[in-house]
């Protein structure tokens, strides 16, 4: 996967403090991001899950609202 530039800000001390000991910040961020995704929990998962189709479930149920269920007119229950 490809690199994004991402602009952050930062204490100016503490990443000069960073860069004299050697640390490299970038990596650091990036450890940390996927750290934290990684520690999601499952309802944290859904929730952010949902916000990002959010747009495609509301289209989804005004689909449904419009047209009914795909196959609805074949349920025999």
């Amino acid at each position: 996967m490809g690199k994004t530039e991402l602009r952050i800000e930062i204490d100016a001390d503490l990443l000069a403090r960073a860069k004299a000991a050697g640390l490299a910040v970038e990596a650091i961020a990036e450890d940390a991001v996927r750290a934290r995704l990684t520690s999601l929990s499952d309802d944290e998962k859904a929730r952010l899950w949902a916000e990002e189709n959010a747009e495609a479930l509301k289209a989804q149920r005004e689909r449904i609202d419009a047209h009914g269920v795909f196959g609805e007119d074949l349920r025999t229950w």
